[in-house]
C-alpha cells in the first residue's frame, strides 16, 4: 500500500487475478471508509494501454498511481487492478486504475482479463470512465470499438437494479468543437450497442436504461498541459457531491455499504473467475448477509466483554441487583444500536433478520442473570413474607386475614421486583416464577397453620389433661357409687369448656365447618380417651389400693384414730366390712361408665362370686356352683370400657385376701395376748380354796391389827416395785422376756426406793411428829401414784405402737 499527500492506494487484484485480502483490508482500515456507509462513491477508468489513465486520475483525483515514462518507450504501466482514494473530494471516492487493453504483454490471453476487469469495473463502480483518443472517433477500427463491445456484452451478464455513468473522456482533443464530435461519438456507441448479442429479455432494451453517457473532451497533457490541467480541474469538480440526486452517480439502488465493500468486491470477482453470471442483487443481499453477520458478532463479543454486563452478570450471582432491568436495558439498546448505525445501509430484510438473530442471541446470554434476579427476588418476596406474617399473627391479626393481607401484600411487591428486572426487548413469561412464590407462599400458609393448629389442639388438650388427670385420680382413689357420676360430669364440664375455646381460636382460620366440627370432636374424644387412659392406669394398681383401703379400715376406726386390739373388738365385722370396701372399689375399676346410660350388675356379680360363694363354700364344700367370673369379658359390657376382666378380677380378690390375712391373723393373735395380759385374777375355786384354807389365817390378823400394818406398808412395797418395775409391760412379750429384764431391773429399783424413803427420813420432824409422819405418808402415796400413772402411760404408747404396727407388717 503506497500513501502520497493524503491518498493511498493498493493493488485490489494483480496482474495474475489473485484478490488482494490484505492489503484491501489495510487499505479500507487506513482511508475509514467503514464510517461511511451508503456515502462513496467508485469511479474506474477503462482504455488502451498508455492511453494516459494514470496520468487522468492523477491529476483529476490527486492520486499516486504510477505513470509511464515516455522517454523509456510506451509499455505496460498498470498491472491488474489498483485502488486509490481521492485526495480532497467529499464524499469518499474511490478510483480504481484498470489495466490497460490492446497491450502485448498479455498477448492472446488479454481478452479473458479484459473482459473479468471490465465486468468487475461494472459491478463496483457507479462511474466508469472510458479513455480514448479523439482521432478514434468515426473510424471503424478505432482502438475503443473493442472495449466497447467488451462493456456492452460483460453488462448482459450484469443484472443491476442501477443504471451506470459511461463518462467517454476524449483525449487529445483536435479543433473540432466538442459538439461536433459528441453526436459522431453517441452515434458510434449506439451503433456498437445495437450489434451486440442481448439476451432475449434485453433485446429491445435501449442503451439509455442501463448507462448515462456523459462526454468530455481534454487537451492534449504533452503539448497543451496548463490547458489540460485547467480542464482537469473543471472536470474534477463534477465529481464533487457526485452522490447527490442529480451527480454523476446518483443512482444509489443497489449499493453495497461502505463496510461491506471489502467483501463485495472479493465476492465479485470470484463470480466473474469463475465464469458464472453475476446476478447484482442476490449479491448484494450475500454481501448483506455476511456483513451483517460479522457486524452482529462483533457486537454480541463486545456484549460479553462490556464491563458494565460483566459487572451485573457477577452482582446477581450474590443477591439482587436494583434497577437491574434499567441498566441492563440501556446496555442492550446501546449494542443494538450500534449494530443499527454499522447495518443501516444493507439490505433490510437481510439487517432485520440478522439484528432479530442478535437480539435473540444477546437476550439467551442474558436470560440465566434474569433468572437469577427473578429467584433473588423471590427468595426475597417470600422472607418478607415470612416476616409480615409472623408479625400480623404476633399482633394478634386472624389467621386468614393476615395470610390473605400478606399474600396480596408480597405478590404486589413481586411484580415490582419483576417489573424492575424485567427487559423491555425480552417478551419472557414471569408467570412460572409468580407461581412458584405462590405455591412457596401457600406451602409456608399451611405449615404455618398446621403448626398453630398443633400448638392450639396441644394447648387445650394439655388443659384438659392436667383438668381431668388430677381429679379422675382422686375420685377413683375414693371409689363410691358416685365415683362415675361425678367423673361424668367432670368430663362434661371440662369438655364443655375446651371446646368453646377450641371453637372461639379456630374461628379466625376460615375453615370449612366440616374440618372444624372434626377437630371439635377429636378434642371431645380426646378428652374421653384421658379419662379412659387414667382410668386404665389405676386399675393397673387397683390392688394397691384395695390393700390401702382395708389397712385403713381395718387398722383404724370411725375416727381414723389407730385401732388398740384390747379384746372388745369385733374383728371379724370389722374385716367384713374392710373387704366389703375393697370390693367396691374392685367394681367401681372394673369398667368405665362415662355415658349416662352405662349401668351394669358387676357389684352384684363379684359380691355373689367372690363372698357370697365363699361363704356357701365354706358352709357345704359339697356343693358345686356356676362361676360368673369365669370368663374374659363382662355382661353387656364391650370390651372397650373393660379395664378389668372377670378372671383378672378373681385372681386379684385371691391375691387381695392371701395378703391381707396376715393382718387379721396378727389382730386375733394381739387381741388374745391383750385378754391375757389383762386376766390377774385366780380362777374362782382357787379363791374358794384360798378363803377355806386361809380362814384361821384371817382370823389371825383379826385379833392382832399390828399384822394389818406390817401387811399394809409391805402392800405399799410391792404397789411401788411393781410400778416401778412395770411387771405387766415386761411380761407383754413372754415369760422368759419378762423375768430377764425384771432380774436386771429389781436390785436397782429397790435401791432406788429405799434411797427416796431415806431422803424423805432426813427431813426435820422435831416439833411435830405426827405431821412429819402424815406428810410421809401423803409423800410415798404421791410418788407411788405419779410412778403408776407413768408405767400406764408407757404401757399404752406401746400398746398403741404395737397394735398400729400390726397393718404395716401385714402390707
Amino acid at each position: 500500500m503506497e500513501k502520497n499527500d493524503g491518498s493511498c492506494s493498493t493493488q485490489l487484484i494483480d496482474g495474475d487475478g489473485e484478490f488482494n485480502v490484505t492489503g484491501i483490508d489495510k487499505f479500507i482500515t487506513e482511508v475509514r471508509l467503514g464510517e461511511c456507509g451508503l456515502s462513496y462513491a467508485v469511479v474506474s477508468i477503462m482504455g488502451p494501454q498508455s492511453s494516459g489513465k494514470s496520468t487522468l486520475l492523477n491529476h483529476l483525483f490527486g492520486t499516486n498511481f504510477r505513470e509511464m515514462d515516455a522517454f523509456r518507450g510506451r509499455s505496460q504501466t498498470t498491472k491488474g487492478i489498483w485502488l486509490a482514494r481521492c485526495a480532497g473530494i467529499e464524499p469518499c471516492t474511490l478510483v480504481m486504475d484498470l489495466e490497460g487493453t490492446d497491450g502485448r504483454e498479455r498477448g492472446e490471453d488479454d481478452t479473458a482479463f479484459e473482459k473479468q476487469s471490465a465486468l468487475f469495473a461494472l459491478a463496483v463502480s457507479d462511474i466508469v470512465l472510458i479513455n480514448m483518443w479523439c482521432h478514434d472517433i468515426g473510424r471503424e477500427q478505432a482502438a475503443n470499438k473493442p472495449l466497447l463491445k467488451t462493456v456492452f456484452q460483460v453488462m448482459m451478464r450484469l443484472f443491476s437494479p442501477r443504471k451506470t455513468t459511461l463518462m467517454f473522456v476524449i483525449r487529445d482533443k483536435t479543433r473540432t468543437p466538442l459538439e461536433n464530435l459528441e453526436p459522431v461519438l453517441r452515434e458510434d456507441v449506439q451503433k456498437i450497442w445495437d450489434s451486440v448479442p442481448k439476451p432475449h429479455v434485453h433485446k429491445e432494451t435501449r442503451l439509455s436504461e442501463f448507462f448515462n453517457v456523459e462526454v468530455v473532451a481534454l487537451s492534449s497533457y504533452e503539448e497543451k498541459e496548463e490547458q489540460f490541467k485547467e480542464q482537469v480541474a473543471s472536470l474534477r469538480q463534477r465529481f464533487f457531491h457526485s452522490i447527490t440526486p442529480g451527480g454523476l452517480a446518483g443512482d444509489r439502488r443497489g449499493v453495497v455499504p461502505a463496510s461491506g465493500f471489502s467483501f463485495s468486491a472479493q465476492q465479485i470477482w470470484k463470480v466473474i473467475k469463475e465464469n458464472k453470471d453475476l446476478d447484482l442483487p442476490a449479491h448484494k443481499v450475500m454481501v448483506a448477509t455476511v456483513r451483517c453477520e460479522e457486524i452482529a458478532h462483533e457486537k454480541y463479543s463486545a456484549f460479553t466483554a462490556n464491563e458494565d454486563w460483566c459487572h451485573l452478570e457477577e452482582a446477581v450471582q450474590s443477591g439482587p441487583v436494583p434497577g437491574f432491568g434499567k441498566k441492563l436495558t440501556s446496555i442492550f439498546y446501546a449494542f443494538l444500536s450500534e449494530y443499527d448505525a454499522e447495518a443501516t445501509y444493507f439490505d433490510e430484510g437481510v439487517r432485520s433478520a440478522k439484528r432479530k438473530q442478535l437480539e435473540e442471541k444477546l437476550l439467551q446470554l442474558i436470560q440465566p442473570a434474569f433468572q437469577s434476579v427473578l429467584g433473588h427476588v423471590r427468595l426475597g418476596t417470600l422472607e418478607k413474607f415470612k416476616e409480615v406474617f409472623d408479625k400480623a399473627l404476633n399482633g394478634g391479626e386472624g389467621f386468614s386475614l393476615a395470610s390473605r393481607n400478606c399474600t396480596q401484600l408480597c405478590m404486589a411487591l413481586f411484580d415490582e421486583g419483576c417489573a424492575d428486572a424485567v427487559i423491555e426487548q425480552a417478551n419472557w413469561d414471569t408467570s412460572k416464577v409468580r407461581d412458584k412464590l405462590r405455591r412457596d407462599i401457600d406451602m409456608h400458609i399451611a405449615s404455618v397453620r398446621a403448626a398453630k393448629l398443633s400448638e392450639i389442639t396441644t394447648h387445650y388438650e394439655a388443659k384438659l389433661k392436667e383438668a381431668l388427670s388430677g381429679p379422675v385420680e382422686a375420685l377413683l382413689d375414693g371409689a363410691s357409687s358416685e365415683t362415675w357420676p361425678a367423673i361424668r360430669k367432670l368430663l362434661r364440664r371440662e369438655t364443655e369448656a375446651a371446646v368453646s375455646g377450641l371453637s372461639g381460636a379456630l374461628s379466625g382460620f376460615d375453615m370449612d365447618e366440616q374440618t372444624k366440627g372434626s377437630m371439635l370432636q377429636n378434642m371431645e374424644n380426646y378428652a374421653r380417651g384421658v379419662v379412659e387412659a387414667k382410668s386404665r392406669e389405676e386399675a393397673g394398681r387397683v390392688l394397691i389400693r384395695m390393700k390401702d383401703r382395708f389397712s385403713t379400715l381395718f387398722s383404724h376406726d370411725s375416727d381414723s384414730i389407730p385401732r388398740v386390739w384390747t379384746g372388745n373388738e369385733d374383728i371379724r365385722a370389722i374385716t367384713k366390712t374392710a373387704r366389703s370396701a375393697s370390693l367396691k372399689l374392685l367394681s367401681v375399676m372394673v369398667v368405665t361408665r362415662l355415658n349416662d346410660d352405662d349401668n351394669d350388675s358387676i357389684e352384684n356379680t363379684l359380691s355373689v362370686a367372690l363372698v357370697d360363694s365363699a361363704n356357701a363354700a365354706v358352709k357345704d364344700r359339697s356343693i358345686t356352683t356356676f362361676d360368673p367370673l369365669a370368663s374374659s369379658t363382662w355382661e353387656e359390657v364391650p370390651p372397650s370400657r373393660t379395664l378389668i376382666t372377670p378372671v383378672q378380677c378373681k385372681s386379684l380378690w385371691r391375691q387381695f385376701k392371701a395378703e391381707t390375712e396376715y393382718s387379721v391373723s396378727q389382730a386375733i393373735a394381739a387381741q388374745e395376748a391383750n385378754k391375757r395380759n389383762n386376766n390377774w385374777l385366780p380362777p374362782p375355786w382357787a379363791i374358794v380354796a384360798l378363803m377355806v384354807l386361809g380362814f384361821n389365817e384371817f382370823m389371825t390378823l383379826l385379833r392382832n391389827p399390828l399384822y394389818l400394818g406390817v401387811i399394809f406398808v409391805a402392800f405399799l412395797l410391792m404397789k411401788a416395785l411393781w410400778v416401778q418395775l412395770d411387771i405387766s409391760g415386761e411380761f407383754r412379750h413372754g415369760a422368759l422376756p419378762g423375768l430377764i429384764s425384771l432380774s436386771s431391773k429389781f436390785l436397782p429399783t429397790v435401791m432406788n426406793l429405799l434411797k427416796r424413803l431415806a431422803e424423805e427420813g432426813q427431813i426435820p420432824a422435831a416439833n411435830d411428829p405426827q405431821r412429819n409422819h402424815s406428810h410421809e405418808s401423803k409423800s410415798f402415796r404421791n410418788g407411788v401414784s405419779s410412778s403408776s400413772d407413768t408405767s400406764s402411760s408407757t404401757a399404752s404408747s406401746e400398746v398403741t405402737s404395737s397394735e398400729s404396727s400390726s397393718p404395716s407388717k401385714a402390707d
